[in-house]
């Protein structure tokens, strides 16, 4: 991926070092844990997973970073930038205007509007105050544990939770948490899972048209991508977890569901192409 001459974002929060909240406590045994995390990874509410937790002593200033990490939120940097760039462009011609979130970089723990949250929660967009969370940490699990290397993966994981904050800013976040709260679990779970590759469809808009203006694809970028989408579908997850699926539990979808709508929306950069509610299949 061609990142390093792109300009780098006003907005985004160090909290690396601070230190942060103290575990989150999950009830339910381990898998409530198990489900927790597939719900929150790459996305989601934390607010539907979340049990409140009381904040622990901050811990003791990190070590000195390394260079490797130093380059890694410098591409975080670059990546949120260019969905900027994507999202502004985007809203002024269905004629509004684009609110930037704030994407905060932290390591172990972090305090946010959604609740307290571990890295071993993967990153997350929370609603309330806008802003998108993730530990560097976690794009090792994604190139070691999911086996999903590369950088456009990595960018992937970041437009993802744009995703949420352009549904956020289209109103579609509300709706869909209003009606899962008048359906059954099965069906709030299905609303879940469309509203995961509705953001994964975003994450290819941002691609398509970051292509198109700021030519930053290399060969094999697009196939990286695909390969993460794949690599963190429910039905994946929940069988590396505990050795079986179960559909209904379902909260972002299946690989092959993934894969679908990152790839549509990477083809057609059309938002209206992305209309997961209105599709006949996922």
């Amino acid at each position: 991926m061609r990142w390093q001459l792109g300009r780098r974002s006003d907005n985004v929060e160090d909290r690396r070092g601070r230190g942060g909240a103290g575990p989150v406590v999950v009830s339910g045994g381990i898998g409530t844990i198990i489900l927790a995390v597939i719900v929150t990874l790459l996305g989601g509410d934390p607010r539907m997973v979340f049990q409140e937790g009381a904040p622990s002593q901050n811990s003791a200033p990190s070590a000195s970073r390394s260079p490797e990490e130093e380059k890694l939120a410098d591409f975080v940097s670059v990546v949120l930038a260019d969905t900027e760039d994507t999202w502004n462009g985007l809203f002024r011609q269905m004629g509004g205007n684009y609110q930037e979130p704030t994407l905060v970089l932290f390591s172990g723990s972090v305090d946010s509007a959604c609740g307290y949250a571990q890295a071993a929660m993967g990153p997350f967009y929370c609603l309330a105050d806008r802003k998108v969370y993730i530990d560097l940490s976690f794009y090792e699990d994604l190139q070691y544990r999911h086996g999903a290397p590369g950088d456009f993966a990595q960018a992937y994981v970041i437009a993802h939770e744009i995703g949420h904050h352009v549904q956020n800013l289209m109103g579609i976040s509300d709706k869909v948490h209003q009606m899962q709260r008048q359906v059954s679990k099965t069906d709030a779970n299905q609303l879940s899972v469309m509203l995961e590759l509705q953001a994964d469809c975003f994450a290819g808009i941002w691609a398509h048209h970051a292509e198109r203006q700021r030519q930053i694809l290399e060969p094999g970028d697009v196939e990286e991508a695909l390969n993460a989408a794949s690599s963190i579908g429910d039905d994946r997850l929940q069988r590396q977890a505990q050795g079986y699926v179960v559909p209904d539990s379902f909260t972002h979808g299946s690989s092959q569901q993934r894969v679908r709508w990152f790839a549509k929306g990477l083809e057609t950069g059309q938002i209206d192409q992305c209309n997961t509610f209105g599709a006949k299949s996922l």
